[in-house]
């Protein structure tokens, strides 16, 4: 899919197995992952299966999670980056702009999707961001190991609901990815089984002003990219509003439908059909 990726498939690097399934899958983005979902003896053979994986044309853009800076597996990771057909970088733990900045040092231009909730520390550097000359192209949140971090028995309260310190890390990340102008995508949801669970977070991620959400199962890639596609009643709603604001240009609101919108609404409509023709290309 061309533009912002509407859902992000994890999968581990060292299966072969599952690095088919998710490239068949119909996911706009694939990330193979190096990091978290590959135990340290199986990397080496993980990074063997990336470089000889076939070329392909078409499906979901291949990027790849690779071992956070400092790591002992972070600068062999960075070989595979030579790959024409990776599309990006996913860097884990990142703490600031500053990450952002070494790694393009070591990369080049390439575009790098930044994980930025995953430390203490990450949560009081999120306006480093904000930089034009950045390869910046997206930044999600992580409740998992920011929890561990924290040295927190769960990162849900007593009714089951995210506590306020992940709910504090999500907001974070929105603003910040608004702030620099790149794509904000929401975390996982963790039960793959569970379809309504995961039709309710994504909804209200995109109500909020997420474009995107990372995925951990294939069978969650239909209800992702079906959240964040807009609806036809939206997309006849932002045309109107669109037409309205364009046959009286010298005004600051106008009535659609009995109703009055301003120019916040006129922004808001035309990300929809943006984002509605990004879609609609891609079929």
């Amino acid at each position: 899919m061309t533009g912002e990726h509407r859902s992000w498939l994890f999968v581990p690097a060292d299966s072969e197995k599952k690095i088919a399934k998710a490239i068949a899958s119909d996911a706009d983005a694939v990330i193979f992952d190096l990091e978290d979902s590959v135990v340290p003896g199986r990397k080496s053979e993980a990074r063997e299966i990336l470089k000889h994986l076939a070329k392909r044309t078409g499906g979901p853009a291949w990027w790849v999670r690779i071992n956070p800076i400092g790591s002992e597996h972070h600068k062999e990771d960075l070989e595979l980056i030579s790959r024409d057909d990776i599309s990006g970088i996913v860097l884990p733990k990142s703490e600031g702009g500053w990450d952002v900045v070494e790694l393009t040092h070591r990369t080049g231009n390439i575009p790098i999707h930044a994980i930025v909730t995953e430390t203490p520390a990450s949560l009081f550097g999120m306006l480093s961001y904000r930089d034009p000359r950045s390869p910046l192209a997206a930044m999600s949140w992580g409740a998992e190991d920011l929890s561990a971090a924290l040295g927190a028995s769960s990162k849900f309260d007593a009714d089951g609901e995210l506590s306020f310190t992940y709910k504090l890390a999500r907001s974070l990340c929105l603003a910040a990815a608004v702030a620099a102008g790149v794509q904000p995508v929401d975390g996982v949801f963790a039960d793959f089984r569970d379809d309504k669970g995961l039709r309710a977070e994504a909804e209200a991620a995109r109500r909020e002003g997420f474009t995107g959400k990372l995925a951990i199962h294939p069978a969650q890639v239909p209800v992702i990219n079906a959240a964040f596609t807009p609806s036809r009643d939206e997309i006849t709603e932002a045309k109107a509003i669109v037409a309205a604001f364009e046959a009286n240009p010298d005004l600051g609101t106008v009535s659609v439908k009995g109703k009055m919108v301003d120019r916040p609404h006129l922004e808001q409509a035309r990300r929809v059909l943006k984002r509605a023709r990004a879609v609609a290309n891609d079929v």
